[in-house]
């Protein structure tokens, strides 16, 4: 099923949701590039998601999640101040943070060490979407080695029949993907250069190391 977010917005979350609840995979729009989503607490649609795109379970996908105030179920600790505010100030929006999980979640995201990555996407569809299913397990809706989709066609030309709906939110405006910064080890570092530069997360820690890699939405 497709749904356009400018005509079916309604019927298109409606279908979404339902999608996701009964295990199924979904394609929306976000900030940055389109996201193929899954149920993050059903370990079979995640696997299914890992499936459709080729990926092994050495790559686990993002958590999206609608507000920043449904981390602290997710996390094993509270952000330090200079985290907390770097995400008063930059969710929802393009910055993906790796924390540890919280030990007692029932989930299957992949080979997460005990680490899971988060982001609260600045885009009110998908966001719409997440109120209601809950925390979604959410990467690039493309093929493993192939460019992220900017638009529904991209996506559904690589994905097909594995995904159940499409939310058609026009085409991204960039190709840029989040930036990935994990906060895990002694000292937090970047794992993928995205939307966010370094400069700017420097004005919240200094002390942030630069990297390179990962992949997600």
């Amino acid at each position: 099923m497709r749904f356009d977010c400018a005509t079916e917005l309604d019927a298109g979350v409606e279908a979404a949701v339902a999608a996701l609840r009964d295990g199924a995979l979904v394609v929306l729009p976000t900030d940055t590039v389109y996201g193929i989503a899954a149920d993050a607490f059903d370990a079979t649609a995640v696997a299914g998601l890992l499936r459709a795109k080729g990926r092994g379970r050495d790559m686990p996908p993002p958590v999206l999640i609608a507000e920043p105030a449904t981390l602290d179920a997710l996390v094993a600790e509270r952000p330090p101040l200079w985290l907390q505010t770097m995400l008063d100030d930059l969710w929802p929006g393009p910055l993906t943070v790796v924390f540890r999980a919280q030990p007692s979640l029932t989930w299957d995201l992949g080979e997460t060490h005990g680490t899971v990555a988060v982001r609260v996407p600045d885009d009110d569809r998908t966001r719409a979407v997440l109120r209601q299913a809950g925390p979604s397990a959410v990467s690039s809706a493309n093929l493993s080695g192939q460019p992220a989709a900017t638009s529904v066609d991209e996506a559904e030309t690589m994905l097909g029949e594995s995904v159940r709906v499409y939310l058609d939110g026009g085409p991204t405006t960039g190709a840029t993907p989040s930036t990935i910064l994990d906060v895990t080890g002694p000292v937090p570092r970047v794992l993928r250069q995205g939307a966010i530069d370094l400069a700017t997360l420097h004005a919240y820690n200094n002390t942030i190391e630069p990297a390179g890699g990962g992949a997600g939405a």
